[in-house]
């Protein structure tokens, strides 16, 4: 559970940091939520028959899926103050799919300042029990100086 009472700053991170892991749980639940949530009704990613017919071991997460693991991994790690400017580019490499246990996590891989904003870009990642699902990708913050 995240303690939203804490809070990073720009002038304590350092390059090579690392992003502390998230871990989420791909069930059908959170395919079927996540599809009407982001209205992606592609079967593929809540139908097992048809994700099999296209070629997929099974239902997998879909782009907004993943996306909302990297968020979450990355607003838990900069804290209510820090903003996220940009997401990606990230490459999807093996199927999340029902049943996985998908642990999600980074380091810091640049800071600087640019145009009065504190900026870090973050080297994000996806892995599961067959090895690395999505990324690396680069997520981009501003952080809050003290």
């Amino acid at each position: 559970m995240a303690d939203w009472s804490k809070q990073i700053y720009w002038d304590d991170v350092k390059e090579g940091d690392e992003v502390a892991p998230v871990e989420f749980n791909v069930t059908l639940q959170r395919l079927i939520i996540t599809a009407g949530g982001n209205r992606d009704f592609n079967q593929v990613h809540h139908n097992d028959r048809i994700a099999l017919a296209q070629g997929a071991p099974e239902a997998y997460a879909n782009n907004g899926f993943v996306q909302g693991m990297w968020e979450r991994t990355v607003r838990e790690y900069m804290g209510l103050g820090g903003r996220v400017k940009r997401v990606g580019p990230f490459r999807m490499r093996i199927f999340n799919t029902i049943g996985s246990h998908v642990v999600t996590k980074g380091t810091v891989k640049r800071k600087w300042q640019e145009d009065g904003e504190n900026l870090v870009e973050l080297e994000i990642w996806s892995e599961h029990e067959g090895g690395t699902s999505v990324g690396p990708g680069s997520v981009l913050i501003t952080l809050p100086s003290k």
